[in-house]
């Protein structure tokens, strides 16, 4: 029987910047969420019918985001890039959001705060939708993996 599903996802450590400890529990939060619940199905048929589990890594490369898709055990299977130009003032609305959201945490009421997290809930479901709707063809995803890629997809935005 196929798993549809992500067992493991890494990050290309070297394009990453600690930027803060909110953004590195942010990434903490998304890997284990996705690991938890996922539905991810690579749309290309392999010759051995291969269709799951799946290995992910992911990397920005010359402003493209490369999704590393491995077996089970670990061989290749496929690389899936993705254009980032749409996701630029998404990624950039997304991180001006989540920095009010995090400073907001530390000092406003909750009725200050209450107002910042939907924003910053709206910005980061419309910036899924684009994910997924970017990826039709290539992956499928469900709406929550598509959340939690994007939520990866700024870790890997956050460069030295």
């Amino acid at each position: 029987m196929a798993e549809h599903r992500i067992i493991d996802v890494t990050l290309d450590e070297r394009s990453i910047l600690w930027r803060s400890d909110d953004i590195e529990r942010e990434r903490q939060v998304a890997i284990t969420d996705l690991l938890a619940a996922n539905r991810f199905v690579p749309q290309r048929r392999h010759a051995d019918g291969y269709a799951g589990p799946y290995k992910l890594h992911l990397r920005v490369q010359e402003n493209r985001l490369v999704l590393e898709i491995r077996r089970a055990d670990d061989s290749h299977l496929e690389t899936i890039i993705l254009g980032l130009a749409r996701f630029r003032r998404p990624i950039r609305d997304y991180f001006a959001i989540c920095d009010s959201y995090f400073q907001a945490v530390r000092t406003a009421s909750p009725h200050h705060i209450e107002p910042i997290d939907m924003a910053r809930r709206a910005a980061h479901n419309e910036a899924a939708e684009l994910l997924q709707e970017r990826l039709t063809g290539k992956i499928e995803v469900d709406f929550d993996t598509a959340r939690r890629l994007f939520t990866l997809l700024c870790v890997l935005h956050i460069k030295g």
